[in-house]
């Protein structure tokens, strides 16, 4: 089950409050503007939205 359109136009990244996008597997939040990618957990889909979790990716 993937997160509610409703829960994504909301959910900005903790650092940047840049609107967050849904990676295309699903696993995670991108934020465009700082490259982090907040995980989802999957046992409850739930983002977890703390910087110390997110990876930053090259592009």
């Amino acid at each position: 089950m993937a997160l509610k359109k409703e829960l994504l136009d909301i959910l900005v990244c903790p650092l940047c409050m840049t609107h967050v996008q849904l990676t295309p597997d699903e696993k995670g939040l991108k934020c465009p503007a700082c490259r982090r990618v907040y995980p989802i957990n999957l046992k409850d889909n739930f983002p977890v939205m703390l910087p110390e979790e997110a990876r930053i990716e090259d592009e």
